[in-house]
């Protein structure tokens, strides 16, 4: 039975505050869990119920600091989930600095103040889909540790290196060195028939307000991806998350290489 006191810190890891000063995050679900210690991730605490942990190679239990048997209602407790898996873990958040001039030698992904939690997590999951190492989002983009960031990019945060950095300084840098600055814009030119590079920042913006003001002059590629639907409303414009996918897709087919 895990105590009380561990009780209450683990769920006190939702809030992004306690998850900054204790550097610590959650992961729930057998397969993410699973993923974390195969891939020779350690992570703080595992807490699961007795056949998850039964079912883990004795490999797998080396990653584990220490390990919480719990009861399915112990779980439940614990878990953001409404219908919690079989087993969550705490995992240590990577200290990693971002070489922006190593960065901007490849295709890197730059997000401007993306709130929604299913949107950075769907982004992040297309990213490791086309091969791109490297996101840098804004300061006031939503938490990558958020549970939610987490289960919706399905384990792909184990592929991708999310930086939080100043854009503007960023894109300043990119426009320093001639990397192209690809803007997604609805003044922008069809992605489908516009050049593209497999180096360069693609910028994205909010779900409501598209890409910030102070940023627009920064672009270098205006893009966009047309509309081939003629219906006149209930459809004005994609997810941000969908485009992502659509934009990182053409960026792989055209530029005909894979990123590094």
């Amino acid at each position: 039975m895990i105590s009380k006191n561990k009780t209450k810190f683990i769920i006190s890891l939702q809030k992004k505050k306690v998850r900054d000063e204790e550097g610590l995050f959650i992961i729930e679900g057998d397969k993410l869990v699973k993923e974390f210690l195969t891939s020779k991730v350690h992570v703080k605490t595992l807490i699961a119920k007795p056949e998850f942990i039964s079912s883990l190679d004795s490999e797998s239990k080396i990653y584990a600091d220490e390990i919480e048997e719990v009861s399915y209602e112990e779980l439940k407790h614990l878990s953001s989930l409404k219908t919690p898996h079989n087993a969550m873990a705490v995992v240590p958040i990577p200290e990693n600095e971002p070489d922006f001039n190593e960065i901007l030698n490849r295709l890197v992904v730059a997000l401007d103040f993306v709130q929604d939690p299913g949107n950075l997590g769907t982004i992040i999951r297309a990213a490791a889909w086309f091969g791109i190492k490297n996101i840098v989002c804004s300061t006031d983009c939503v938490d990558v540790y958020n549970p939610k960031v987490i289960q919706a990019s399905m384990g792909a945060i184990l592929h991708v290196n999310i930086f939080y950095s100043n854009l503007k300084e960023l894109l300043f840098m990119a426009n320093e060195k001639n990397v192209p600055v690809f803007g997604t814009i609805l003044e922008g030119d069809s992605i489908y028939k516009h050049k593209l590079d497999n180096k360069g920042i693609i910028l994205l913006g909010n779900e409501s307000n598209g890409i910030s003001v102070d940023l627009i002059p920064l672009i270098t590629e205006k893009i966009m991806i047309p509309k081939f639907s003629r219906a006149k409303s209930g459809i004005d414009s994609l997810n941000v998350g969908m485009a992502a996918s659509i934009v990182f897709s053409e960026f792989l087919r055209k530029s005909g290489t894979l990123p590094d």
